[in-house]
């Protein structure tokens, strides 16, 4: 019997996952599926270029075979929600942008856990709204499975040639 949902035999393939996609768009991002509840990731390029994250609280739940679900609301007040579709190395990503970070996208640029206080100071001084929403497919660059709760993985920051250096094992 195929299993779906948020069980951790529902997720047991997914959990560990090391991924880099791109956007059609040409933005690139990393993320690593740490384990039934947190994600670390690091973007790459495009408009928050530079950005990193560990310990990102999330929902995740098997759709169907090889088909997962990872959302969650950061403290900008940026609501993610990621589907990743394995088997045909594609993702479809809805980022829902406050207003200010599409304004004032320096300021969350940089090593998120460090600066929860002004994420929150920030989302309170600035519009959230209207939204900016990037709704789109991505192509799976890279994937790996490295298992779960690697504190090591995404460690540093995300540095220039950074996803090449993955790709070509020169970085684990």
């Amino acid at each position: 019997m195929t299993t779906y949902g948020q069980s951790r035999e529902a997720l047991k393939d997914f959990l560990g996952s090391h991924i880099i996609y791109t956007y059609e768009n040409g933005w690139e991002y990393e993320i690593y599926i740490k384990n039934d509840h947190t994600i670390d990731y690091r973007i790459h390029s495009g408009m928050v270029k530079g950005r990193w994250v560990r310990n990102q609280e999330v929902n995740i739940v098997k759709l169907i075979e090889d088909v997962y679900k990872v959302s969650w609301t950061e403290p900008t007040g940026t609501d993610v929600s990621l589907n990743f579709m394995l088997k045909e190395k594609r993702t479809h990503g809805s980022i829902f942008f406050p207003k200010w970070v599409h304004e004032h996208p320096e300021i969350t640029v940089c090593y998120q856990n460090d600066y929860i206080g002004l994420m929150e100071e920030s989302r309170n001084k600035y519009d959230t709204y209207p939204k900016y929403v990037l709704d789109e497919f991505s192509e799976i660059t890279f994937l790996e499975n490295v298992g779960e709760n690697n504190e090591n993985l995404i460690s540093i920051p995300p540095y220039e040639g950074m996803t090449d250096d993955i790709r070509a094992g020169k970085l684990k």
